[in-house]
């Protein structure tokens, strides 16, 4: 049987951008496979242990998962933190300039008082070093159904709170973004602002702990991919 690995950031720089694998047998633990990638690639090593993997476009939630062939495996290294409806999508990642009015327009409705509109925007800063640009990859297939999973279950929590959402939305931006330019919108509506100004931070705060999403830093000193939150599947 043969698996692929697919690998983002910092560790496609270390080892490549795709993988394959072989094993005897018609299936192999993932345990197993991490066991062979430290054994093959040294540089992965000090790595695999904070990585999650997906399997298929979806996380896996232990290392006695089972590989079949022709399975598609990806690393997910911390992350710094669409569906099928007419464009725009109310989920998207995209290399795009996102259009904010477009979202606050998806999601309003007559019976909204309120819309929340978070903006993320490159900044000329990071820590105290200046910053000249940022660069996001995401692995964008999965990105995109990890970002659906989290509007789902944000929307389910506040049903069952008994303050239900009338809208939700998220674009988020790939490629190289200047200073002053956005890089992700959440749209939140509903009656009343309380809600929605609860439900949009625990979308953004979600989206940044789990789509695998990466950002490298661009400055006087060179570049860097910035530290991130390790994933929890």
């Amino acid at each position: 049987m043969q698996v692929t690995i697919r690998l983002f950031a910092a560790l496609r720089e270390l080892a490549g951008a795709e993988l394959v694998e072989a094993f005897e047998g018609p299936t192999v633990p993932l345990d197993e496979l991490r066991a062979r990638l430290a054994e093959r690639h040294p540089a992965l090593a000090p790595h695999l242990d904070g990585v999650a993997v997906a399997v298929n476009e979806e996380y896996a939630r232990g290392g006695t998962t089972l590989l079949h062939d022709g399975d598609r495996v990806a690393l997910i290294p911390p992350v710094a933190g669409g569906g099928a409806e007419t464009a725009p999508p109310r989920v998207l990642v995209t290399p795009e300039p996102l259009d904010t009015l477009s979202l606050r327009d998806l999601v309003r409705s007559d019976a909204s008082g309120a819309v929340v509109i978070f903006e993320g925007i490159v900044r000329d800063h990071h820590e105290g070093r200046a910053v000249e640009r940022l660069e996001y990859e995401a692995y964008r297939e999965m990105a995109e159904r990890e970002i659906a999973r989290v509007v789902a279950e944000v929307r389910s929590e506040a049903e069952t709170a008994g303050s239900p959402l009338h809208g939700v939305a998220v674009h988020h931006r790939v490629g190289m973004l200047q200073v002053g330019e956005i890089a992700i919108v959440a749209a939140v509506s509903a009656v009343h602002r309380e809600e929605a100004f609860r439900a949009a931070s625990h979308l953004v705060d979600r989206v940044k702990e789990s789509a695998p999403i990466w950002k490298r830093e661009w400055g006087p000193g060179g570049a860097s991919w910035q530290e991130g939150t390790a994933v929890r599947p």
